[in-house]
């Protein structure tokens, strides 16, 4: 960890050394007695440490030392790393499929959204696989649709079941019959008319109908004027025209009648017919599982008469619903197969690099991408924090970084992700910080940066630098004089060893929260040589 704040420091300027004499006379070399000199020397500093708690009184390193005022300052502690700068999301743009390139309206440069069409390739048999595969989806549905539909006996029209021709429980093929149904509440009458006169009769028109037996009139309608003019008794041309009319109730199919429209009559009678008469059949064979009428039932169009079950009609069923299935999945394949040739940016961003445009033939040989796509909006940054600070760094932490490419400036970010999965390497473990970029300047993805994680701040508090603090957590305090100008203790009663306690620091400044005053003055030694004591 580091600070990013400084405090002055003060050297003290070492005393003249004597003058070098005019003469000396030839040294000899004797080794001995120096080095029995050094010995001594070293004997009395260890007899000094041993023997100076049991005398007390104020002791000051003998040496050399600079001098440091306490004063108050902001205190930042960071964990620093460096790495590189990246997008926040990046994409290459690749194609599964080879073919020529009919489209590619982007420009190296240009901003994209997320969707867009980058290229289309031609498609080739690709769209006619996925025609065919529509198809057959179709005639699969249809299929499955018609069997099932097999499977349900519905009325064709709204009548009354004359009769059953089946139980529940029976096994009947295809085409058996299952119910007569008639509609007998409307009667239609068909008899030929003269040709002349037929041609003058039109469709809607009134009549008047005469029953055979009982000379009753009743009302009709015309519903239909054949077109052809077939030769009737005696040679003569006629056309049939049908006439339809309510059933009071006593009308039946062998009721006998003859017709007059405005002022035509008939060339000669026929037999009533109901609107409905039709013998209702199975499309499919098996079991008859259920009878839904009986004889005598009212049944409109659509009215389920009977279902057809049974474990060889469910089979089928079941292969006309696989196929469907089958289908569908061929369908999808060959959706996805076209949709290769169709290539959108799956991300919002900038072209940062385009190696394909229209018209260009792709056989599979390329290598590289077609295109490539930034997302700018952010950068983001991943540096590797030692294990024995990254219990320091938190998610959303404030982080400084600068670069060597832009110098003079400072950029912001936050730290976005703090991973556990560490790498260890020589024993040394560190762990990979993701730091979020939201206004980077000048910055550019590849620029390579140093950054600070701000872990703690302290505003305008008393430091001094950590070179003061002794390892047992004292000072000491000098006062005027203490110190000759070169830096040697001058007067060792203006020297105090005093406790302090301490708060924030990092590798040069350290926070003092009591034991020091704002303006007072500590030694750093700069080299220790021996210790002198003043009782």
């Amino acid at each position: 960890m580091e600070t990013t704040q400084a405090s002055p420091e003060t050297t003290l300027s070492p005393a003249q050394e004597p003058a070098a004499p005019l003469w000396t006379g030839p040294k000899k070399r004797r080794k001995w007695p120096k080095r029995l000199g050094i010995a001594l020397v070293v004997l009395a500093v260890l007899a000094w440490v041993v023997v100076r708690p049991m005398l007390g009184g104020t002791t000051a390193a003998a040496g050399t030392y600079t001098t440091a005022q306490v004063q108050r300052q902001d205190l930042t502690v960071a964990v620093s790393g460096s790495g590189t700068v990246a997008p926040i999301e990046s994409y290459q743009v690749s194609a599964l499929v080879s073919g020529e390139i009919l489209e590619s309206p982007f420009e190296d440069g240009d901003r994209v959204e997320q969707g867009q069409l980058l290229y289309r390739i031609d498609p080739g048999s690709t769209q006619t696989a996925l025609q065919q595969a529509q198809l057959a989806v179709q005639q699969a549905q249809l299929n499955y649709d018609t069997l099932a539909a097999s499977l349900q006996v519905k009325a064709i029209g709204s009548g009354v079941v004359q009769a059953l021709h089946v139980q529940e429980g029976d096994l009947i093929a295809a085409g058996a019959p299952i119910a007569d149904v008639s509609d007998t509440s409307t009667m239609t009458l068909t008899v030929p008319f003269q040709s002349a006169d037929a041609s003058q009769i039109s469709v809607g028109q009134g009549a008047q109908v005469t029953l055979s037996g009982t000379l009753e009139t009743l009302p009709g309608t015309v519903e239909h004027v054949a077109p052809a003019d077939p030769v009737g008794r005696g040679g003569a041309l006629v056309r049939p025209v049908k006439i339809r009319l309510t059933n009071p109730g006593a009308l039946t199919e062998t009721t006998q009648a003859t017709a007059r429209v405005g002022s035509f009559a008939c060339a000669a009678g026929g037999t009533l017919s109901p609107k409905l008469n039709q013998t209702i059949t199975a499309a499919a064979g098996g079991e008859v599982t259920a009878l839904n009428v009986s004889q005598g039932s009212l049944v409109s169009a659509g009215t389920v008469l009977a279902s057809i079950g049974g474990e060889s009609a469910q089979n089928s069923l079941a292969d006309a619903a696989l196929a469907v299935q089958n289908a569908q999945l061929s369908l999808q394949s060959a959706q996805q197969a076209l949709e290769n040739y169709t290539i959108t940016s799956p991300i919002s961003g900038t072209v940062i690099e385009k190696n394909l445009k229209a018209w260009d033939q792709m056989d599979g040989s390329e290598s590289g991408a077609m295109a490539v796509i930034y997302d700018l909006s952010q950068l983001e940054l991943e540096m590797n924090v030692s294990e024995l600070d990254i219990g320091s760094v938190h998610v959303g932490q404030e982080v400084e970084i600068t670069a060597e490419a832009i110098p003079g400036q400072t950029f912001a970010g936050t730290v976005e992700k703090v991973n556990i999965n560490g790498t260890t390497t020589d024993g040394f473990t560190t762990y990979p910080v993701t730091i979020l970029l939201t206004q980077y300047g000048d910055l550019n993805p590849g620029m390579n940066v140093s950054a600070d994680i701000v872990v703690e701040r302290s505003e305008d508090v008393l430091c001094v630098p950590v070179e003061a603090v002794n390892s047992d957590g004292t000072v000491l305090a000098a006062g005027e004089g203490a110190l000759n100008p070169d830096g040697s203790v001058a007067d060792p009663s203006k020297i105090e060893t005093r406790a302090v306690t301490l708060g924030l620091g990092d590798e040069e400044y350290i926070e003092v929260t009591s034991g020091l005053e704002e303006g007072e003055t500590v030694l750093l030694p700069q080299q220790i040589a021996g210790a002198v004591w003043e009782g």
